[in-house]
């Protein structure tokens, strides 16, 4: 199989369990939303530049680094025709750790159940991404202890919905629940004022890393 590679980058993790850390991005063009904030609707854009790459080519590179912790982003990365056929790849390594960051909107059901499945950081669109239609609620059934769900909010409305689904679907006894302010736009200030306000155990606030390392616009990063 050949994927639209957009950038290809070794930095550090900027959001989730493994901010901080080391990690090889893989982002692939495409993506079937447009969120009001979205960051990289560059990738997005029909003609964008991209290289193809087969799921060796993809490999060999992350050989290459001697970098272990691996991001599948996007646009969409669950877009990809034969994405399986990569993670069947990377799965063979053991000593790898991928991730795939997904928008929330495409069924994770045939990717749970490969060997060494991916780890997924999956978003919830909240009322202000414009985008809370296309969520799929079935999606959180599949998300376990080692995944992640990351609500991204704006307003205090979207912090209500985030409250509202957290408890609704059990998602701390479920998985890993992470909140984070839409770049701009929400105080972090506001955000830990409501968690504390509705004593909302187990959930941890994050700031986009990459964000504050480097300048919010740079690519690569």
């Amino acid at each position: 199989m050949n994927y639209k590679v957009v950038e290809k980058f070794v930095s550090v993790n900027g959001e989730g369990r493994l901010s901080g850390q080391l990690a090889i991005f893989i982002r692939f063009a495409g993506c079937n939303l447009d969120c009001s904030y979205c960051d990289t609707r560059w990738a997005n854009e029909e003609n964008v530049e991209y290289t193809l790459m087969n799921e060796q080519e993809i490999y060999e590179y992350i050989q290459s680094t001697g970098v272990k912790n691996i991001t599948l982003t996007g646009g969409e990365p669950l877009l990809q025709v034969g994405l399986i056929e990569l993670l069947n790849v990377l799965s063979k390594d053991e000593d790898l750790l991928v991730e795939i960051e997904t928008n929330g909107s495409v069924s994770l059901k045939e990717f749970i159940d490969i060997t060494n499945a991916p780890r997924f950081v999956m978003d919830y669109k909240l009322p202000s991404s414009d985008m809370e239609e296309k969520m799929l609620v079935d999606n959180l059934k599949y998300l376990t202890k080692k995944d992640t769900i990351k609500f991204v909010a704006g307003t205090t409305e979207d912090l209500e919905r985030a409250k509202y689904l957290i408890d609704e679907y059990n998602l701390i006894n479920k998985t890993n629940v992470y909140i984070s302010p839409v770049f701009g736009k929400i105080e972090m200030a506001e955000i830990v004022e409501f968690m504390h306000k509705y004593t909302m155990n187990g959930v941890t606030l994050q700031v986009q890393l990459h964000k504050i390392i480097w300048d919010p616009e740079e690519r690569g990063v």
